[in-house]
């Protein structure tokens, strides 16, 4: 397992090394401030609690620690939590047994879109937090074969047939009417032109043909380019990332004011910026783990989110997560984002 992170914090002596990780272990399993009575019984060190009170003043200065001002205890800040989960965290692999669990319900007879809120809902499920899956990018999906159902109207129902075993269905608004029989004739011809490809090439066919051989077309070879461009465009950002287990997060005091959780809230709704960062961790190697403000986007500024892509033939096709409070069992959570993306695409890989 490979975690992916930046970190600048200065190096510490064993003594403080062994202080910030229990502390930080202390706050993560109680969710309460950490005095040094707490931290003299639990680190595991000869040191009267005058001497780790010392200790903790040096960590506080270096803004790893900070008090809380209704507390004695301290608190682990962002930065405290980077140098623990850099350096710090012993990862607690699953067991055979929760690995099994997790691969039943990743059935890799499930169509997509359920594999996909499968791991959602599995992830959300396992972590108490919230769970999340980029969907697959549909540019690598192979089109078997391309129908056009007519609607009421001006609307025509496109129906796509990927990799033998997957449907996607879009609703198309054309620009007049068209018979049946005209919506065969355009579907044939599609299918002879683009059957084999994925959509990202099907999209730069037509695309191309449109551009180049137009003016030798006839209106129905035209019509059939044009609504295969329609039917292979992108589709909206709603159908691009599933979250599950929002409701979680109303469980972590450090979540629960009103305005944080109306703009947790909203993001999930909006999905934007989720998206954007959700498509960052794509290109990367291993598990991304972004601590409060790391992630750039300042909705999440007191949350943590751990991601990990999955494949499908070799490539990267997706990424998935969870999202929840920086107090959060990294050692429990980064092995199960990691076990997780690691079946899904297994299952995915396994129906191509």
């Amino acid at each position: 397992m490979k975690t992916t992170h930046t970190s600048n914090t200065q190096p510490l002596n064993d003594r403080a090394r062994r202080l910030l990780r229990a502390l930080v272990e202390s706050y993560v399993r109680e969710g309460q401030p950490v005095g040094s009575r707490t931290l003299a019984r639990t680190a595991g060190l000869d040191l009267s609690p005058a001497s780790i009170r010392n200790v903790m003043s040096d960590l506080e200065e270096m803004g790893l620690v900070s008090s809380p001002h209704t507390s004695a205890g301290r608190v682990p800040t962002a930065q405290g939590y980077r140098l623990f989960v850099d350096s710090l965290l012993e990862i607690k692999p699953l067991d055979s047994q929760e690995v099994r669990t997790l691969k039943e319900r990743l059935n890799p007879e499930l169509d997509t879109k359920s594999l996909v809120e499968s791991a959602s809902d599995l992830l959300s499920a396992v972590t108490q937090m919230a769970g999340m899956v980029r969907v697959p990018r549909r540019d690598h999906a192979a089109l078997v074969q391309i129908e056009f159902l007519k609607l009421s109207g001006r609307q025509v129902l496109a129906i796509l047939v990927m990799n033998k075993n997957e449907v996607q269905n879009r609703i198309l608004q054309l620009d007049r009417e068209y018979s049946h029989s005209e919506l065969q004739q355009m579907a044939n011809y599609l299918n002879e032109h683009l059957a084999g490809l994925d959509l990202r090439q099907a999209r730069e066919q037509v695309l191309r043909e449109m551009k180049a051989v137009r003016e030798h077309m006839n209106t129905m070879m035209l019509a059939a380019i044009q609504l295969g461009e329609q039917a292979f465009s992108d589709q909206e950002q709603d159908d691009q990332v599933v979250f599950t287990g929002q409701i979680h997060l109303l469980d972590y005091a450090e979540l629960s004011s009103v305005e944080k959780l109306r703009s947790l809230f909203e993001a999930f709704t909006e999905k934007r910026d989720l998206l954007t960062l959700l498509d960052t961790c794509i290109s990367a190697q291993g598990v991304q783990i972004f601590i409060g403000q790391e992630s750039g986007h300042k909705v999440l500024d007191d949350c943590s989110v751990v991601t990990a892509p999955y494949n499908v033939g070799g490539q990267v096709v997706g990424v998935l997560g969870v999202i929840g409070p920086t107090r959060m069992a990294y050692e429990r959570i980064i092995p199960v984002v990691d076990i997780t993306a690691k079946l899904l695409g297994a299952a995915l890989n396994s129906r191509n």
